[in-house]
């Protein structure tokens, strides 16, 4: 079984910024890192092996620096890693992302057959969740979203029975194999990684192909080029500001409260009424 996650270097959230100047993320405030969903696929297919002769590799798209979320992948316990790295990729949007990683699926796939393709749900740099879908489509094989839980894989059938969420509940789907996954985050819990990973990730190198690697390419559906998504506008949204503070004493208060609680009551009646 030969199973590819498609993993993606994001800047930490938690830390980034946007330039008041220009509107734009300021990439160069936040450490690069594995987008956390996809840390979730990585050990989703690592699970998911049964034998030695099963292979889980990881795909990215980006500039050469994201070699380390393929390094780190490994670190997990994925076994082979490639990278696509292309000035000809730069500005792509999902449309754009998907159909060069598609792409680049196909080449993998070349060498051994793909059964399976995970990704996280989504980047939390862009939080679309599209390429995943957008990567089946292009493949033509079935897409299953928000998978919880991975509860079957029967290779001889070649079939794959999941859990995954709903807005109301949940959902038991069985799909045949090849077929593409996108995972929450509560499909596992990622591991501490042992040492002997530590010390191969150290030394891994992935393999790296340009655009011209990939094959017969439409260069007019890549990067720039390919992304019909415009970003007007960027910006922080406004604090909120504290309520009304009503002072005085605790009976004062409770009578102030009320009348503002009063005064609510008469808006909300008059917006019903309309």
């Amino acid at each position: 079984m030969h199973i590819v996650v498609c993993v993606k270097q994001v800047p930490d959230t938690k830390i980034i910024k946007i330039n008041p100047k220009t509107n734009t993320l300021d990439r160069r405030s936040a450490p690069a890192i594995l987008n956390p969903y996809d840390s979730h696929a990585v050990q989703a297919a690592v699970s998911m092996k049964n034998d030695s002769s099963d292979t889980v590799s990881v795909l990215s798209m980006g500039p050469p620096q994201a070699t380390a979320v393929i390094k780190k992948s490994v670190e997990i316990g994925a076994d082979q890693g490639y990278l696509i790295t292309d000035r000809a990729f730069a500005g792509a949007d999902t449309l754009a992302t998907s159909y060069a990683l598609s792409k680049a699926l196909e080449k993998i796939k070349e060498d051994k057959p793909i059964d399976i393709i995970i990704c996280g749900k989504h980047a939390i740099d862009g939080d679309t969740g599209q390429v995943g879908p957008g990567i089946a489509r292009r493949l033509d094989i079935p897409p299953i979203t928000n998978v919880i839980e991975i509860v079957e894989v029967n290779e001889k059938e070649k079939t794959v029975l999941l859990k995954r969420k709903l807005s109301d509940g949940y959902e038991l789907i069985q799909s045949s194999m090849p077929c593409l996954l996108t995972v929450e985050k509560e499909v596992n819990e990622v591991e501490y990684s042992p040492l002997p990973n530590m010390i191969r990730a150290a030394r891994f190198e992935p393999i790296i192909w340009s655009v011209d690697d990939l094959g017969e390419v439409d260069r007019k559906q890549l990067g720039l080029k390919g992304s019909p998504t415009i970003v007007g506008k960027m910006f922080t949204p406004p604090k909120e500001e504290g309520g009304k503070r009503i002072e005085g004493t605790v009976d004062e208060q409770v009578a102030k409260l009320l009348e503002v609680l009063a005064e609510k009551k008469e808006l909300f009646t008059k917006e019903i009424s309309r």
